[in-house]
């Protein structure tokens, strides 16, 4: 293994809004290309499916996403705090060791989970279907729960390595290969396709996977007895990250169960429709927040000044990228959706609408809410997820008994807003976490914009709905680009990535 040690620990101490523009563009830059070739599967996928195939594929990942968050005690997680600071250290010796903890329980939880969901596989199905014997189902997907938690391990090392090139890769490669896999098994099997092409997209994003950390720290089983006592300290944290995972999983395993019984396979697929939709926008910014931010959140846990001045540079930089997609995606949902999916798909657009907005919630709330985590808080962790879980089940339901699909983007909306208020008192209160004024500024600024970009869509028509938003758009616009002008050293880095890209392309 050879590692530039000293130019990764330079970059890990680089806080600057440089460093956050940089990455969060990076794993930005990937999701797009994602987008793209997302476009494709799931336009195909749709026609080949339907809404009923999707809602079906969507409980089907949702119960195996619960099992594994069930047992996988965490260690995907909770393994990427201790590797970061090991790192920290420059011990290869005690890296490679603990290396080894982490593969050898990855392992034990993978052979568990699967266990589990052959046994239980009689009661999921009676869970999750009003109608059939889908045990046979979950027992074809147990392998699946194994492959995810030992590819949740070898994540977790690259995570806490730095190697935040290599995942960028593994995730171009594995969007690319989810394409050539799921299309010609779903043109030739429909609905039979699903579970084989689950089980497939698990093993290549673990081949994948272990191809660049088996590189890096290569497989050694000599020296590994009584190895899994040493990593109770992980454990720990990882207990209480999966009792939060299990609460979340569990929610959303709630949440779609009631949809398919009290209404059917098809609002199912329309209610996972939309949340994807909303999801994979916040991804374009969101995704470098666990690969690089955590690890250097970790890294100055113990130093509150420090922490809160990371937290606050993410939160700016976040909604300053986020905020001018999320005007443009409200006026862009109706032309979108029947380019993505199908005409079928079209009830979805004003539960996308009113979700788009609790993505700017999400932009303030989630670098916080990684606070806990990095100092090792789990209890704290866990009752803040444990109290939004409830309240988002409790509102969808009432939500959508009142105003059907768009009752639930409602009720996540407000689960949010509540979640937001709850995570920043409670951080203010117990780590000392303390917004910036700009934080406070930008936040009630581009969400203030965001409210009048959903009103305009939502509720004109015309050549109204055509200035109002082109309008709004421009003034979001040139907020962010006169905010990224005024940080002079931001500004020069956005400029810098954009001739960087542009000479590539020359």
């Amino acid at each position: 293994m050879h590692l530039n040690y000293k130019n990764t620990m330079e970059e890990q101490r680089d806080d600057s809004y440089g460093h956050v523009l940089k990455y969060t563009s990076v794993f930005g830059g990937v999701q797009g290309l994602n987008i793209l070739v997302s476009l494709v599967r799931n336009k195909i996928v749709a026609m080949l499916l339907g809404p009923e195939g999707m809602g079906l594929a969507s409980l089907f990942q949702t119960t195996v996403n619960f099992i594994s968050q069930s047992t996988n005690l965490g260690v995907s997680f909770s393994a990427v705090r201790n590797v970061s600071e090991l790192f920290d250290t420059g011990d290869e010796a005690r890296i490679a060791h603990f290396i080894k903890v982490v593969r050898a329980w990855s392992l034990l939880t993978g052979l568990v989970g699967m266990l589990l969901c052959i046994l239980i596989g009689p009661m999921l199905s009676n869970l999750t279907f009003s109608w059939g014997n889908h045990t046979l189902h979950f027992v074809l997907l147990s392998p699946l729960v194994a492959l995810l938690a030992v590819t949740g391990g070898e994540t977790a090392i690259l995570k806490g390595a730095r190697q935040l090139k290599s995942l960028a890769v593994i995730q171009v490669y594995g969007m690319l290969s989810a394409l050539v896999i799921a299309i010609p098994i779903y043109y030739f099997f429909g609905q039979s396709g699903i579970v084989p092409v689950m089980v497939l997209m698990g093993l290549t994003m673990l081949l994948l996977t272990i191809q660049r950390s088996y590189r890096l720290y290569p497989l050694h089983l000599t020296g590994s007895k009584g190895i899994l006592g040493e990593g109770m300290g992980m454990v720990r944290l990882g207990v209480a990250f999966t009792l939060a995972g299990v609460l979340g999983s569990g929610a959303e395993f709630i949440i779609r169960t009631y949809l398919n019984n009290v209404a059917d396979l098809k609002t199912v697929g329309l209610y996972n429709t939309g949340y994807i939709l909303t999801m994979t926008y916040a991804g374009l910014v969101f995704s470098a927040m666990e690969t690089d931010f955590f690890p250097r959140l970790s890294a100055v846990n113990s130093q509150w000044q420090n922490c809160n001045d990371i937290i606050n540079k993410q939160i700016e930089v976040s909604l300053l990228l986020i905020s001018p997609m999320l005007v443009a995606a409200q006026f862009a949902i109706p032309f979108v959706i029947p380019i993505l999916f199908t005409t079928k798909f079209m009830p979805v657009v004003d539960m996308v609408r009113i979700l788009l907005l609790a993505i700017y919630l999400r932009a303030i709330k989630l670098p916080i809410s990684y606070l806990p985590l990095a100092k090792g808080d789990s209890l704290s962790y866990l009752f803040l997820e444990a109290v939004y879980d409830i309240l988002v089940v409790l509102l969808v339901i009432w939500g959508y008994s009142h105003w059907q699909l768009l009752g639930t983007g409602v009720a996540i909306t407000i689960s949010a807003v509540f979640d937001n208020f709850m995570i920043m008192g409670y951080s203010y209160l117990k780590f000392h976490y303390r917004p910036t004024a700009s934080v406070l500024g930008y936040s009630l600024l581009h969400l203030s914009l965001g409210v009048v970009a959903f009103l305009l869509a939502t509720f004109t028509d015309g050549w109204q709905w055509w200035i109002g938003g082109l309008l709004v758009f421009i003034m979001t616009t040139v907020a962010t680009l006169y905010t990224f002008y005024h940080k002079v050293a931001l500004w020069n880095k956005l400029m810098s990535n954009l001739k960087r890209r542009f000479s590539r392309h020359a």
